[in-house]
């Protein structure tokens, strides 16, 4: 279990004084451009959905699950990035997890009756998650050629990553991920039993209620020496993320209309602003190319659940809120321990995971943007 994180009182405030509030102020994307650009994607995405239903192939299937930052209301700077999960229902699997990983498994049919529709996509008796997302993938090349008034193309692919990447250059630059998604409607895996550990903060109810849900598995695969066990699959749970960032008062009002305004989204912004930012500052550098905004939300959900009430949130104390934030990340990079949010078992700053000195050496500016009054919002 984790410690407890360092708190800060209001006398160790930093000395270089920063206005928060106006930090967020330029991160608010303006209403027009958001819906400009979603509009676009929507227009994309929505015709790929209904050309894959229509089509002969194995991922007639599908539907749309829109996760992501911008549905989450917590995206920053500019609407040119969107993730959306295409989810194929697969009733009937038998997962077998990969090496004690926790998050990685391979996915089995348990019964093989002769319909089923994904049987080419299986490696003996696994369902071979690259084999699956290279023909998704063709498919989506083929299908974006069919879109009127649009310019899109298919990035080239990435070795490892789970996403076909969409670059529509017209009427603006904008990158869509679109993520294959197998949907599992059995229980959660038991590396998930001591996850989510929400509750003292949204109660032990919610967190049953989200636990009934489905649970996603995509085809990203686990690191297997200097390569990846192509065939593996990874767990995910950005629906449940999405609705806790939703729904993240412990008071059933927070935020809404007529309720109490907390800053906890503006923390999560603020945060995720931060390593943007440095990763600009330092893009000539490999240190922090391994480190990316998923690192920055769980150690954020673990804060708050370190920290349930809506009182220790109160829009007022915004800049301690987030001095608290930095220091909890800081003290994860330290002690290299940063907890998966749902899969406990699962350190995402392991030293298998991220090498030493790269977690020093953003543990160093942190500290130093911190000392200074984070210079580093005002730069690029």
């Amino acid at each position: 279990p984790l410690g407890p994180a360092p708190t800060f009182g209001p006398r160790e405030a930093a000395p270089g004084a920063w206005r928060p509030r106006a930090v967020l102020e330029t991160l608010r994307l303006s209403r027009q451009e958001i819906s400009a650009a979603a509009e676009v994607v929507n227009r994309v995405v929505d015709h790929l959905v209904q050309r894959l239903q229509r089509c002969e192939s194995e991922f007639r299937g599908v539907t749309l699950l829109r996760t992501g930052s911008y549905y989450e209301r917590v995206k920053i700077s500019s609407p040119n990035e969107f993730d959306v999960m295409f989810k194929l229902e697969v009733p009937r699997i038998q997962l077998e997890e990969y090496c004690n990983s926790g998050a990685h498994y391979f996915v089995k049919f348990k019964r093989n009756p002769k319909g089923n529709p994904l049987s080419e996509f299986l490696e003996e008796e696994i369902l071979s998650a690259s084999k699956m997302l290279s023909k998704f993938r063709k498919i989506i090349k083929e299908e974006i050629k069919h879109i009127e008034d649009t310019d899109v193309i298919v990035e080239r692919k990435r070795r490892g990553s789970p996403a076909v990447t969409l670059l529509i250059s017209k009427p603006k630059e904008i990158a869509v991920d679109i993520i294959l998604a197998l949907e599992s409607k059995s229980s959660w895996p038991a590396s998930t039993k001591e996850g989510l550990p929400i509750d003292n903060w949204l109660g032990v109810k919610v967190r049953n209620t989200l636990r009934r849900q489905p649970f996603y598995l995509v085809p990203k695969h686990a690191k297997e020496g200097n390569g990846f066990q192509e065939e593996t699959w990874r767990l995910s749970f950005s629906h449940i993320e999405k609705d806790i960032l939703k729904n993240h008062g412990q008071s059933k009002t927070c935020c809404e209309i007529n309720g109490v305004k907390c800053c906890r989204k503006d923390c999560l912004k603020l945060m995720k602003y931060l390593l943007e930012q440095l990763k600009k500052k330092f893009r000539n550098r490999k240190e922090l190319d391994k480190f990316c905004s998923y690192h920055v939300k769980t150690a954020f959900l673990h804060v708050c659940t370190r920290d349930p009430a809506d009182s220790q949130w109160r829009c007022e104390d915004l800049e301690l809120c987030f001095g608290s934030c930095v220091a909890y990340f800081l003290h994860c990079l330290e002690t290299e321990r940063l907890e998966h949010y749902f899969i406990p078992g699962v350190n995402l700053f392991s030293p298998h995971q991220i090498e030493k000195p790269s977690k020093e050496f953003l543990s160093k500016q942190i500290e130093y943007e911190r000392s200074n009054g984070f210079p580093v919002f005002g730069e690029f």
